[in-house]
């Protein structure tokens, strides 16, 4: 049936000329998928744009292993999850060419290069995969989203890009055998914190959300001045103080949930890295393996807390609104279904009133 209507004709009137077509479906179709294509190559592009800003920072930070470099703390794989798990696995070539060119900026390009951004690209696809498969939501406002991603996403996730880059490095010659194991373990150790330190900053800071007045703001500032204070402190005193960071972490995240730990979380992990790499503080009274175990065991810690204990309290918050939401429909249906005069109000708990206060 057309839904056009019919121009009446009369005879002193001639009918109107109908309006010109529209565009067929070829021009449109042609257009549409000529700003998709566009705009996919925009986010491949700013993908591998953030993965080799990542990649410089991590670079900053080095230490050597067993004859070998690597780096503690690896941002780009939280930068590659976090964006796969935000626009799709069809972007994971933004991936690859960011570690392509962190790779070709660091020696010539070899079978040993290529097989390095191999890894680096096949690793935060199996994590967010696994992820997806799991059920994981970006919002992060469940528990299970919160373990999901500590033991999905970084440390399952992130077993294919130490164990290839680290048998490339054997077979070219640039490590022994023997050395696999130690070299393996601060590459894996290094992209798992980069995945549980970056992804959730990077999903928080999609939705950050809006301060709700201005002693709110007033608190998220003291939070943030101290966690700066303490984290320098902590890291660089002579007496190991790194416990004392905590408290903060935990009222990020019960106050701002996954924003506020997401931050402080990295605020502590780059101060952490930066110790340990100098040495400073506490680290230079251990030795490479101990002060990286210490390094790893405090950025693992610090993140898992947050991470958690952030999912758990959004989580609860949802559960209380689903529940007054409840309340209140229950509360508009007593009032339909009420006789004349007696309406919620004349029961003593259980009001619309009582629901909101509670």
């Amino acid at each position: 049936m057309n839904d056009v209507a019919r121009t009446p004709v009369t005879a002193d009137r001639p009918p109107e000329p109908s309006p010109d077509p529209a565009p067929g479906p070829a021009g449109g179709g042609s257009g549409i998928t000529v700003r998709l294509l566009a705009g996919y190559a925009l986010r491949v592009v700013l993908i591998a744009l953030g993965y080799y800003a990542g990649g410089l920072v991590g670079l900053l930070r080095e230490v050597t292993v067993a004859g070998a470099t690597v780096t503690p703390f690896w941002p780009p794989t939280g930068v590659a999850v976090a964006c796969l798990l935000a626009f799709g696995l069809r972007v994971w070539p933004g991936v690859a060419l960011g570690a392509l060119l962190v790779v070709t900026g660091m020696g010539p390009l070899s079978w040993t290069a290529l097989g390095l951004v191999a890894g680096n690209t096949l690793s935060p696809v199996l994590a967010c995969l696994l992820l997806r498969r799991a059920g994981f939501r970006a919002q992060v406002d469940r528990l299970r989203d919160g373990v999901s991603l500590v033991f999905l996403g970084a440390l399952l996730g992130m077993l294919v890009s130490p164990t290839v880059g680290t048998l490339m490095v054997v077979a070219g010659g640039g490590l022994s055998p023997d050395d696999f194991w130690p070299v393996w373990a601060a590459w894996w150790a290094g992209d798992a914190v980069g995945v549980l330190v970056v992804t959730p900053l990077l999903l928080a800071l999609r939705r950050p959300g809006r301060p709700r007045d201005a002693a709110q703001i007033a608190e998220a500032a003291a939070l943030g001045a101290a966690t700066i204070l303490l984290a320098l402190v902590v890291t660089r005193s002579p007496v190991s103080l790194l416990f004392l960071v905590y408290p903060l972490l935990v009222w990020a995240a019960l106050r701002f949930q996954l924003v506020g730990g997401a931050v402080c979380t990295a605020v502590l992990s780059l101060c952490a890295t930066w110790a340990a790499t100098d040495p400073a503080g506490v680290f230079a009274r251990q030795n490479l393996f101990e002060g990286m175990i210490t390094l790893q065991a405090l950025n693992g810690s610090a993140a898992l807390t947050a991470l958690l204990l952030a999912a758990v309290t959004a989580e609860r918050r949802s559960t209380q609104r689903r529940i007054a939401a409840a309340c209140e429909d229950l509360a508009e249906m007593v009032d339909v279904l009420a006789p004349q005069g007696r309406g919620p109000r004349s029961f003593p708990a259980g009001s619309r009133t009582g629901q909101r206060q509670g």
